[in-house]
């Protein structure tokens, strides 16, 4: 058992790195996070999506096809007054999430979605930095942009992480979300995590078709704030 642990773990560093290398931006404004695709001259709001691989939609043919790109459909097809911008950078932590917020926050923001978590969990980061650079996050959009809608999204890790931490770590994101008044999505990956058919080869990341059940989740939450 204690085999099979350390070579999930192995694994999973080895696909992060990968991930981060695979997506590395060409400069350090590109690696801020730009717009899923075009979107109305006329939209006044802004719809930021903040977080990680699964954000960027890594490994998809289309960046367009990761869920941000499926709550613009929807958002595009309502004609709502709102552009989605993608901020998802493949590999970011919640302690890099925290360093580059600033930056992004240059831009009026409306409705803020979290998405940062899963790779510290994966790395084994203690849950107390993880819930501590999500605080972060959220107070300095709280600080800058006071009547913006913040919704998180909630992350699991794998049970062979060990209970105590599994359960520590889901714990994070309810807490948070309490603690700040925000909107929650409990499992960002409900009924696509664990699910090979939905995911890529590396079992990690939702395919085309596994991003569109994703951006159910989000939507069914989000579309209460927009």
């Amino acid at each position: 058992m204690q085999k099979l642990k350390l070579t999930f773990i192995l694994f999973a560093t080895i696909v992060l790195a990968a991930c981060r290398e695979k997506n590395k931006p060409a400069n350090d404004e590109a690696s801020q996070g730009t717009p899923v695709a075009k979107t109305d001259s006329s939209a006044s709001k802004t719809v930021l999506f903040f977080g990680d691989s699964i954000t960027a939609g890594y490994g998809l043919d289309d960046p367009s096809e990761a869920f941000p790109g499926v709550i613009k459909n929807k958002i595009d097809s309502l004609k709502l007054p709102y552009k989605v911008v993608n901020a998802g950078l493949s590999g970011e932590t919640t302690a890099g999430g925290n360093g580059r917020i600033a930056w992004l926050l240059k831009q009026k923001v409306d409705v803020f979605i979290l998405e940062l978590g899963a790779n510290d969990g994966l790395r084994g980061i203690p849950v107390s930095e993880t819930s501590k650079n999500l605080q972060s996050i959220i107070d300095k959009v709280r600080a800058k942009y006071p009547n913006a809608k913040i919704l998180l999204l909630g992350m699991q890790v794998p049970p062979n992480m060990g209970a105590d931490y599994s359960n520590k770590f889901k714990a994070v994101f309810p807490t948070l979300a309490t603690k700040n008044n925000t909107a929650l999505v409990p499992f960002l990956l409900q009924g696509v995590g664990g699910v090979p058919t939905l995911n890529q080869a590396d079992g990690i990341h939702p395919t085309a078709q596994g991003a569109k059940i994703v951006g159910e989740n989000v939507w069914a939450v989000l579309k209460g704030l927009l």
